[in-house]
């Protein structure tokens, strides 16, 4: 029996809600102990950007948030899992405002290439693990994540799906299915649109079958039904560099060439740019190497303090 995490961040018995209960019951069906979460009842405050997490942990220290709220309930919960289901409304295209504050909140104090380091390092310099990042996040998870919008085109969530990989891949959560349910608005409840309510089943079913794999590989093997123009991420937005010359995958971080083939836009990202896909540890490993070696030092201007004094308009 594996632990299988669901966080709503929608309404109270709204279509999110619903929906991430239906897939939920489906792990439970299939023997798995469950738990939800509807983030919109806890207190989750903004990040204050004071990188005390970042700091602590290259200083080898816990690298602890220090705001005071309901965050550690969600941290906590995601430490205990073994999957994680994400379900969220659209905004304007995007995910909801509560969605990116615990994106934030989760981005560089989870990320596991700064986690691991300090743990590593850690414990080669004889500290106690009580004294280092939890432990428990380099236990391999799998997950998954829908949007739910109510217009009847599918461009109204463009940047839904894109966005809410920011949730997952710092900590490094092998996302194996995505959804998006647009078109809401024809419907009173989802409840009585069986055929999302039969695809929000089969994805509980898919991280059913993830979170159960002993073969790690084959528990992160991608089970959508999206195949997407991203190898790694499957998703289907790109971004056009170097006057077209090239693409790129704007979640994974990676360039492909693009090419025309039987009038459809085609993109090959060779194999040594998959690897280093920001999904991957690799790719975080590439971001974190960065900001140690690249960050400018304290002091490196001496009269910064001069320099700021026209800007204080207290």
């Amino acid at each position: 029996m594996k632990k299988v995490l669901g966080l709503s961040f929608g309404r109270k018995m709204g279509n999110t809600e619903i929906m991430v209960k239906h897939a939920l019951n489906a792990c439970k069906e299939a023997g798995h102990e469950v738990r939800f979460i509807r983030v919109e009842d806890l207190d989750i405050k903004d990040c204050t950007g004071c990188i005390a997490c970042v700091v602590g942990m290259i200083m080898g220290k816990k690298g602890a948030c220090p705001i005071k709220d309901d965050m550690h309930i969600i941290d906590e919960a995601i430490m205990e899992s073994d999957a994680v289901l994400f379900g969220c409304p659209t905004f304007e295209m995007t995910p909801t405002g509560t969605f990116k504050t615990v994106c934030d909140r989760l981005g560089p104090s989870h990320d596991i290439s700064f986690r691991k380091v300090a743990i590593e390092e850690g414990l080669a310099a004889g500290k106690s693990p009580d004294q280092l990042p939890d432990m428990r996040c380099l236990k391999h998870r799998v997950g998954a994540f829908f949007s739910v919008g109510g217009a009847m085109t599918k461009n109204w969530l463009s940047f839904m799906i894109p966005t809410m990989y920011c949730l997952s891949l710092s900590q490094g959560i092998d996302i194996v299915d995505t959804y998006e349910y647009y078109g809401a608005m024809a419907y009173n409840n989802v409840v009585g649109n069986q055929p999302v309510m039969d695809r929000m089943w089969e994805m509980g079913m898919h991280l059913a079958e993830a979170v159960a794999c002993e073969d790690e590989e084959e528990s992160r093997r991608w089970r959508g039904d999206h195949q997407g123009v991203c190898p790694v991420c499957h998703c289907d937005m790109l971004t056009v560099i170097e006057d077209g010359a090239a693409v790129e995958c704007p979640v994974c971080g990676i360039r492909g060439q693009h090419r025309i083939e039987d009038g459809k836009l085609k993109v090959d990202f060779s194999e040594a740019e998959q690897a280093r896909s920001r999904l991957y540890y690799a790719g975080k490993l590439e971001h974190s190497t960065e900001i140690k070696t690249c960050a400018a030092p304290p002091g490196q201007i001496p009269n910064l303090k001069e320099l700021l004094a026209p800007y204080k308009w207290d």
